[in-house]
């Protein structure tokens, strides 16, 4: 007996299934912190007001219950599976409110946006339609539209090139100005360089025709926010679309497979240690990893 789900009727169960993790995710966060307040109100002699306080802290924001709504009654589902989400979500709920990058807007940034209560997540997108499009659409998201100075048929230059750049090696690595390094993220709003990062997730900008940006200097622009990190504890980079040759042999070059610590479908997670948490760095060596 054929037990396949009709594809009619998948786009209800997807939807069904994420506005289901968005709400987990508010119940989960909500009841943690919940009990862990009222552990501490009980041993304070003003417990009733402050856990009044504290319910109305917790409490669903706006862009959770529009992303449930959303969600719950759209055709239009996130570009990522299930099981590929699950891996960022499952970070974002030890670590949120988070410093969330994303590099792409998209059919998922409500969910991305929602997954991350009270923190920050900013969305960087290259293509100025569909940020015109998404962010009416959307218009309590944190994004800016961005320009990016490489194309994917540069891809090999680019990883052969950077090895002879002084200001491209890892013990002297920046972004900001960076003019000298082809693969360093330049002229970005300041927003991108004055935040420390948690997590990033690239799935963005376009890498599937010779003239789109590519997403080599995302991958290298990355490894060096998070080798420049000077919080506490590692950051998480999830970096989707591992299928394709350029994600992947930039992705090894300098995101580690040493620091690869999960996958799902197309989607790899690294968590990457800053650089004051390794051994000295030889200023005249090339090697991210």
């Amino acid at each position: 007996m054929n037990t396949l789900i009709p594809s009619e009727k998948r786009w209800i169960i997807t939807g069904v299934l994420l506005a289901g993790l968005v709400g987990g995710a508010l119940l989960f966060t909500s009841f943690i912190r919940a009990a862990d307040e009222t552990l501490f109100l009980c041993s304070t002699a003003n417990a009733k007001s402050r856990a009044v306080a504290a319910a109305a802290d917790y409490s669903a924001t706006p862009i959770q219950l529009q992303a449930i709504v959303h969600y719950a009654t759209s055709t239009v589902v996130p570009q990522q599976n299930l099981a590929e989400i699950s891996i960022s979500f499952n970070i974002l709920k030890k670590l949120a409110p988070a410093n969330f990058l994303v590099f792409g807007l998209g059919r998922d940034s409500l969910m991305w946006a929602s997954l991350n209560p009270r923190g920050k997540t900013l969305f960087l997108e290259e293509d100025l339609e569909w940020f015109q499009k998404v962010t009416k659409d959307s218009p309590f998201l944190r994004a800016h539209h961005v320009r990016y100075r490489t194309q994917l048929q540069q891809a090999d230059s680019l990883l052969r090139s950077y090895k002879t750049e002084p200001n491209c090696f890892p013990a002297k690595s920046y972004l900001r100005g960076n003019e000298k390094c082809k693969l360093a993220l330049t002229g970005l709003p300041d927003e991108f360089y004055d935040t420390e990062w948690d997590l990033l997730m690239l799935d963005a900008p376009k890498g599937y025709f010779p003239e789109a940006p590519g997403r080599m200097a995302a991958i290298f622009s990355a490894a060096v926010m998070a080798r420049n990190r000077k919080k506490p504890g590692v950051t998480h980079v999830f970096l989707h679309d591992v299928n394709r040759r350029v994600e992947k042999t930039f992705a090894e070059e300098f995101l580690c497979r040493k620091y690869r610590v999960n996958a799902a479908g197309r989607l790899w997670h690294f968590a990457i240690p800053p650089a004051a948490a390794n051994a000295t760095i030889d200023s005249g060596d090339y090697r991210f990893c």
